[in-house]
């Protein structure tokens, strides 16, 4: 193995051998990989042995090169090892986070094939296996299945960050977390540069308190850069220092093929009637031409005016059963119809907002189409990631530039990423505000004294550099000490003494208070959609666009055209429209991409 040495991280620069790598294995876990796949993809062949071994690994690389199955197949066979003798406990074993709750329904539906293959293998060999248990554990889980993870818990927990800092101060379930070994953190380049990233951070640090070991911690991400800052994010400090850590950069490995137009010759001078209409016209001939494509537009009211007008243009040629639109205001349930229809090679094109940029598995796109600018070099690299989908195939991207300044832009853009120049991650420094959230939630899970609750949040690399004097303040400010704030209704959360320096939870409603307000997303005022006859939920829209609908009025969401009827506290119901009516298109004001240059 080459490498080489910085600053407590290893970057490889030669994989392992194909039989050193799958020596790590058990041999039915062996079986199952040389029976469905031909060779390890680079990926798997740089980090199945350092897994094994308990190293801290982060890697990066295209969709579809192998990241997901790199990181857990040394892990299930680990699992499978102690399994097989007997030792394998009903507690948590692994953490996957993601930050999306699709990402996390996929990856479950992933990991399930192989490890009843790997039992149903091993089996025919004579060696009866235990099941391996694997639960998501989001906003979308029931309570009763939450209450049947108490009684048998998952030796895989799939959840997200905010999930993550709601089971660390779950007094029953918490206990399952003391076993955790791995802790695998997907689209990590979705989270390093933002306040979530930052809330996710303090959590790993909170739950690497809870243990008696060192948590083995991988991170996978397709455009990440510097990778050492990506990697200080994920492993944290200790003694000053940032955790030893191995980097596999596999991310240029893959071939692009990009290419920027305009719908007319003339962007200053043309009309937007004459610039829409030629915009159709090269959506339906790039759909024509391929088997599926897949197209970014940014917002979900440009999302759902895209399937609209294409519907409308040529409904002889498109329908529900082959175009569809896909954005979180949609129902789990229409979306993951999309997903699987996509999946399955059922959708001519399928549009998005941002909610199919992630790695969520979709099967073979022949090309991706941007209208107007991403707004992100990472995210451009990322957005035509979706196609091309095996590691060798050549990812193809169109980009439509709709006006003069995205045109600029996208030339900039382009040039960037053709130049392997992607956006910096720049990891937030000490924001108060999530501190203040975890320092409540350490709160309740006992007595604390500042020193120590000091060295636990400076393991954070966000936190690395925060004084005793920065945190008695917020502690300070926390008990509410500050008089003057209670004018504006700001009371203490927990008690604070100075003369010992210790915290705690002050009252019976600091774990409401806690659970209520935590997580870095910006809320959305929705309301909820409901579909007459029958009351099914389909989506949602914003209550500003709400209050502008009146009975019989018509409008979009998934594409597809309803009349609203009434509205009921904070939900809308509607029934489908007849073809051919004029719809107006829900607009969301909280989704705007700002600029990464």
């Amino acid at each position: 193995m080459s490498s080489y040495l910085e600053d407590n991280f290893i970057f490889l620069k030669k994989p392992f051998g194909k039989k050193e790598s799958l020596s790590v294995l058990q041999p039915y876990v062996k079986a199952w990989f040389e029976k469905n796949f031909e060779d390890l993809t680079p990926p798997q062949r740089f980090s199945l042995k350092l897994i094994s071994e308990g190293k801290n690994v982060i890697i990066t690389g295209p969709t579809g090169s192998g990241k997901t199955l790199a990181a857990f197949l040394s892990i299930l066979s680990e699992l499978f090892k102690l399994g097989e003798k007997g030792e394998l406990l009903d507690s948590i074993y692994v953490v996957y986070i993601s930050p999306l709750k699709a990402l996390d329904n996929d990856i479950k539906k992933n990991l399930t094939i192989p490890l009843t293959e790997i039992r149903k293998l091993a089996s025919e060999s004579g060696i009866n296996l235990p099941e391996i248990r694997i639960s998501l554990r989001t906003g979308d889980v029931s309570s009763s299945e939450k209450q049947n993870q108490l009684k048998l818990p998952p030796h895989i927990l799939i959840t997200t960050p905010e999930s993550l800092a709601v089971i660390l101060n779950a007094p029953k379930f918490s206990i399952f977390l003391k076993t955790v070994k791995w802790v695998v953190v997907d689209e990590i380049h979705e989270l390093a540069s933002n306040k979530r990233g930052v809330h996710l951070s303090l959590s790993l640090e909170r739950l690497q308190n809870l243990v008696s070991h060192e948590i083995v911690r991988i991170g996978l991400g397709a455009t990440l850069f510097p990778l050492e800052e990506a990697a200080k994010f994920l492993v944290g400090y200790e003694n000053n220092a940032p955790r030893k850590c191995y980097i596999v950069d596999v991310s240029w490995d893959k071939k692009y093929d990009l290419k920027l137009i305009t719908p007319v010759k003339n962007l200053v001078y043309s009309s937007a009637d004459e610039l829409n209409d030629s915009l159709y016209n090269i959506l339906d001939k790039a759909i024509s031409k391929g088997k599926t494509t897949l197209i970014f537009t940014n917002t979900r009211s440009g999302t759902e005016r895209v399937v609209f007008h294409l519907k409308e243009k040529w409904s002889n040629k498109y329908n529900d059963q082959n175009l569809g639109a896909h954005h979180g205001s949609l129902s789990r349930d229409i979306r993951l119809e999309v997903e699987n229809k996509l999946k399955n090679g059922q959708m001519k094109a399928v549009v998005s907002s941002t909610s199919l940029e992630l790695g969520i598995d979709v099967g073979f796109i022949d090309q991706v189409i941007q209208i107007g600018s991403p707004k992100s070099v990472s995210r451009a690299i990322q957005r035509v990631g979706r196609s091309g989908h095996g590691f060798k195939d050549v990812a193809k991207g169109i980009f439509i530039a709709m006006d003069r300044d995205e045109l600029v832009e996208l030339i900039v853009m382009l040039q960037e990423a053709r130049s392997r120049n992607l956006d910096s991650i720049e990891v937030p420094k000490k924001p108060l505000d999530i501190l203040a959230q975890h320092i409540v939630g350490m709160s309740l899970y006992k007595k604390w004294k500042v020193e120590e609750a000091l060295s636990l949040i400076r393991s954070c690399y966000a936190y690395r550099d925060l004084t005793e004097d920065e945190l008695i303040s917020l502690l300070r400010y926390l008990a509410g000490e500050y008089v003057e704030l209670e004018d504006r209704k700001v009371y203490g959360k927990i008690w604070f003494d100075p003369s010992d320096k210790t915290f705690g939870k002050r009252g019976k409603y600091t774990r409401v208070i806690y659970y209520l307000n935590i997580g870095a997303i910006p809320d959305e005022v929705k309301v909820d959609v409901y579909k007459l006859p029958g009351k099914k939920f389909i989506g949602g829209i914003e209550e500003s666009f709400l209050e502008r609908l009146r009975p019989n009025d018509i409008f979009v969401l998934g594409g597809k055209l309803y009349k609203f009827r009434y509205a009921r506290a904070m939900k809308c119901y509607v029934e489908h429209a007849p073809k051919g009516s004029t719809p107006t298109i829900p607009s969301w004001f909280s989704e705007m991409l700002p600029l990464s240059f």
